[in-house]
């Protein structure tokens, strides 16, 4: 599933530790991005087979790119059964659109192919705007639910994309897989999607860099800061990776919902930490959509949650904003 809600920004950097309990790490690619599983067990087991099977749940799903998946049939208007992880997810991200007073959208899909970053993408946006207003038509979470184990919409154009949380929620359900095997050192990069549980043994937390914003989409990765992290979630968003370009105009892959177009302020990434990955997800997401002013005052009135800014300030550089529970190592 490649990611169109959240760029991938953090680079986990690992420590190596001593021989017991035995370190184990996983790692491969998996919906559209990397992944890399980091936990320390006495008895050596390794979980691949259980956590492949999380992430082709996951896929059967609310993978837009499997055709086969619950919510392709969804959008394409078919019987379909709605599995626990639909629901979740779907459940979520109304609530995530309640909280953001629609800064966060699901039905946002029409748009985001639109624009180019859809599994399929549609037609091209035209200068006039005409099938921005068409398609903003289609873009309200309020005209669709769920009746009975059925989605129920308002319109059946309308199209669901839960892309802005699926990778958090993945990383939590590995997470939680990890805690079920009585594993309490671990960590979980999904995409970029981080959750980390414990210490590493000798007691040292987690450490999780935050990427400096890029030039360019291929440009190399660089740290721009460092933080800890334990038993929490933590996501960046930004603006500078995922865009496309048109008349020598870039295109962010942030879409403003009550607009529909592509947002244009001074916030280059977000980074939120929160009880868990998918909220960090969905929080992070929210910020580079309201941009920094707006989501601040959201961020500041949640408990648990913690946001770290990156912007450009009225020089044209690089400033960045950090709330008081997000605590920078040392560079």
């Amino acid at each position: 599933m490649r990611k169109i809600g959240t760029i991938l920004t953090l680079l986990v950097l690992l420590a190596s530790c001593g021989s017991q309990p035995k370190k184990m790490m996983l790692q491969g690619f998996v919906q559209g991005s990397t992944y890399s599983i980091t936990y320390y067990d006495e008895q050596g087991r390794n979980f691949q087979k259980e956590i492949d099977s999380i992430f082709h749940a996951v896929d059967l799903s609310v993978n837009l790119w499997v055709d086969s998946s619950v919510i392709s049939k969804v959008n394409r208007n078919e019987e379909v059964e709605l599995d626990e992880i639909f629901i979740d997810n779907f459940n979520i991200a109304q609530e995530a659109a309640r909280l953001s007073d629609g800064s966060f959208d699901p039905t946002i899909s029409p748009l985001v192919a639109a624009w180019g970053f859809g599994a399929k993408n549609g037609e091209r946006i035209t200068e006039n705007g005409e099938l921005i207003d068409s398609l903003l038509q289609l873009v309200d979470y309020r005209k669709v639910r769920i009746e009975e184990g059925k989605v129920v919409k308002e319109n059946p154009a309308i199209m669901l994309d839960f892309n802005a949380i699926a990778q958090g929620y993945t990383t939590d359900l590995v997470s939680a897989l990890l805690d079920s095997k009585s594993v309490d050192s671990y960590i979980v990069d999904i995409g970029g999607e981080v959750f980390a549980r414990g210490t590493k043994p000798g007691g040292k937390r987690w450490v999780v860099g935050i990427e400096k914003p890029a030039a360019d989409w291929d440009s190399e990765r660089v740290v721009q800061q460092r933080v800890e992290l334990q038993d929490k979630g933590i996501v960046t968003s930004g603006s500078y990776r995922k865009y496309v370009e048109r008349d020598g105009k870039r295109y962010s892959h942030c879409i403003d919902p009550s607009t529909g177009y592509p947002v244009e302020h001074n916030l280059l990434s977000a980074t939120v930490i929160a009880e868990n990955a998918t909220w960090a997800d969905a929080l992070a997401s929210i910020c580079m959509v309201m941009g920094m002013e707006r989501s601040l005052e959201l961020i500041n009135g949640m408990d648990g949650v913690e946001a770290y800014y990156i912007f450009v300030n009225e020089n044209n550089e690089l400033e960045t904003f950090a709330t008081d529970g997000f605590v920078l190592l040392d560079q």
